[in-house]
Parts: C-alpha cells; sequence; structure tokens
C-alpha cells in the first residue's frame, strides 16, 4: 500500500473505513500506519476548499460572501445591540 495513494484518497475526503476498503485492509491499520499520510491529505483538503471559497467570494458569490463574512467577520444576520454600538454623546 503505497504512502502517496492514502494520502491522495485523504485528500479527496475519504475517511479511514473507505481507505482501508479501497485496499482491502484493516482500518486499524490505516489509522496506526499512515497517520501523517492521512492528516496532511485532510489538510491539504481544507486549504484547497477555503481557496475555492474565497475564489467564489471574490468572484462576486454572494452566498459565499455572506457566509465568510459570518465566519471570519464575526458579521451576523441579527447583529446584537451593545454599549459599543451607542452613539456617542455630545458635550461641549
Amino acid at each position: 500500500m503505497p504512502p502517496d495513494e492514502v494520502y491522495k484518497l485523504a485528500a479527496l475526503g475519504c475517511n479511514n473505513k473507505e481507505i482501508a476498503t479501497w485496499f482491502g485492509i484493516d482500518p486499524e491499520t490505516v489509522k496506526y500506519n499512515f497517520h501523517t499520510y492521512i492528516e496532511k491529505g485532510r489538510e491539504d483538503l481544507k486549504i484547497r476548499l477555503r481557496r475555492a471559497q474565497l475564489k467564489a467570494a471574490l468572484d462576486g458569490n454572494v452566498v459565499m460572501l455572506i457566509f465568510l463574512g459570518k465566519q471570519y467577520l464575526g458579521q451576523s444576520d441579527n447583529p446584537a445591540n451593545t454599549d459599543m454600538d451607542k452613539v456617542l454623546p455630545w458635550t461641549d
């Protein structure tokens, strides 16, 4: 079982059971012997997804702009009123 193939399957989002089934081995074998390849593949998948999301948002996908605004900028459909939102008083 080549480690680069395990990485590729993990980078596609396959779970340990799916990878094990592909190679015809026990999932525990995959978990213990290929942990670093699986972790790297899954992290690379997350990075590719983030790039795709950002590209979609920057290309004008309104839904993705809203989603990323909520995730990264703390924006909300129902903003909470706090003391930080109040108008400052005028004083002379």
